[in-house]
C-alpha cells in the first residue's frame, strides 16, 4: 500500500512530515543537463531506473534525449512501461518460468532487452526481445568471459532465433575507486576486453550492434575509450555521499548533491547530541552513514528508528536536518514518495512506483 505523502504542493520545506525523501529540483535538473552537455551526440544515454523506481524521472530524462531506462528486475521494468516508458533494458539475468513468462509479456507492449550469461538460459528466453550477452570485464559477478566464451554464446543466441543485440560490459567495482588514475587504467582494461570480443564476434559474422555499459563514476572514461556505444549512468542524478568520496576531474563533470533524507530532532540527551527520527529503515548506511547537509555535525550511527548526530551545537528538539543519503539507490527504495521541492517549497510530488519491485 503506498503511503500517505509528507507534504502537499505548496507546503514550506520546514513543515514537511518525517522522514521525508526530498528532491531539490534545481540541483536535479542541473545534474540530468550536466551529464547531457558532457557526453553530447558521443554515445546514447540510458539511464539506470534501479536508482530511482520512478517514471516520473525517467521522463524527464527521456526528454533530454535518452533512449529509454535500465532496470535489473522484470518489475521494474513493468513499472516503467506502465508508467509510459516504451524502451527498457533488463540489464540483469532472468531467471524462472514466472519472471521469464512476464518479460515475455512485457515485450508484447514495448521494446524489452535482457541480458543472458548461459546457453540454457538463452533456451528458455520467450517473446520479441532484444537479446544482449554480458561479459565479464572485471566485476567478477555475472557474465561469461570475454572473447570466444562471449562468441560461442552467441552462435547460441542467432541459432535459437532470438535477436543478438550486442554487449553488455560494466564494471560496478570500478564506479567507487577513488583515484582518478587508478579508475582510468580499470576501465582502459575492460575496453580491451570489449575490443577483443567485438573483433572475434566480427571474425564470425555476427554483427554486435549495441555495446552498453557504464556508470556514473566512470562513464566519460568508457566514452574516451571508444568500445562503448551506450552509457547507463543512474546515480549521478542525485548523487551521495559515497560518490562524493570520489576524485573528480576532467573528463568526468561534478554532479551536486540533489537528493535528501528530512529528518527532525526528536531528542537532545547531552549537549553534543541530537537524536533524529531517520534511522536504519529511513537511510541505507551499507556504504557508510549519511552526512550532515551544510553542518559541521557528524551522524555517527544508527538504530531501526533513531540516529545519533553528534558535535558542537546541534539542533535543537523539533528542528529540522537535512541528511544526504550514504548510497541513494536502496534509500530510495524505502519511500514511496519523492517529495520535490524548488526554493523552500513543495513543487510536486512524484511517486516511487518501483519501490520494492525486487522481482
Amino acid at each position: 500500500m503506498t503511503q500517505r505523502a509528507p507534504a502537499a504542493v505548496g507546503t514550506k520545506l520546514e513543515d514537511i512530515d518525517t522522514p521525508a525523501l526530498v528532491l531539490d529540483l534545481d540541483a536535479f535538473e542541473k545534474n540530468l543537463n550536466t551529464l547531457n552537455a558532457a557526453v553530447g551526440r558521443k554515445v546514447r544515454v540510458r539511464p539506470h531506473a534501479k536508482t530511482h523506481k520512478c517514471p516520473d524521472v525517467a521522463k524527464r530524462q527521456i526528454a533530454l534525449g535518452a533512449v529509454g531506462m535500465c532496470c535489473q528486475k522484470v518489475s521494474e521494468a513493468e513499472a516503467m512501461v506502465e508508467g509510459g516508458v516504451n524502451d527498457v533494458l533488463v540489464s540483469n539475468e532472468i531467471v524462472g518460468t514466472s519472471k521469464l513468462a512476464r518479460l515475455a509479456e512485457l515485450s508484447r507492449r514495448a521494446r524489452i532487452g535482457v541480458c543472458v550469461d548461459n546457453a540454457e538460459n538463452v533456451r528458455q528466453l520467450k517473446g520479441d526481445l532484444d537479446v544482449y550477452i554480458e561479459i565479464d570485464v572485471g566485476m567478477r559477478r555475472c557474465g561469461v568471459p570475454p572473447g570466444a566464451p562471449a562468441v560461442a554464446l552467441a552462435r547460441e543466441i542467432v541459432r535459437s532465433g532470438l535477436r543478438f543485440a550486442g554487449l553488455q560490459a560494466y564494471h560496478g567495482r570500478a564506479q567507487h575507486i577513488r583515484s582518478m588514475e587508478e579508475r582510468h587504467a580499470v576501465i582502459e582494461t575492460a575496453a580491451q576486453h570489449v575490443q577483443h570480443t567485438k573483433r572475434l564476434l566480427g571474425e564470425a559474422g555476427i554483427a554486435c550492434p549495441i555495446v552498453t555499459g557504464a556508470g556514473s563514476g566512470t562513464f566519460m572514461l568508457e566514452i574516451e575509450a571508444g568500445a562503448w556505444d551506450e552509457i547507463q549512468c543512474g546515480s549521478y542524478a542525485f548523487m551521495d555521499v559515497d560518490y562524493a568520496k570520489n576524485e573528480w576531474a576532467a573528463p568526468l563533470p561534478r554532479f551536486e548533491h540533489a537528493l535528501f533524507v528530512l529528518s527532525t530532532v526528536m531528542s537532545r540527551p547531552s549537549a553534543e547530541v541530537a537524536i533524529v527520527d531517520a534511522g536504519l529503515k529511513a537511510s541505507s548506511v551499507d556504504s557508510g552513514m549519511p552526512g550532515v547537509w551544510q553542518k559541521e555535525l557528524r551522524y555517527t550511527h544508527a538504530s531501526d528508528e533513531h540516529g545519533w548526530v553528534e558535535g558542537r551545537n546541534p539542533p535543537a528538539l523539533g528542528e529540522k536536518l537535512l541528511l544526504v543519503p550514504g548510497h541513494c539507490d536502496p534509500t530510495i527504495n524505502l519511500y514511496d514518495w519523492y517529495v520535490c521541492v524548488r526554493r523552500g517549497r513543495v513543487e510536486a510530488l512524484w511517486p516511487i512506483t518501483a519501490r520494492g519491485a525486487v522481482y
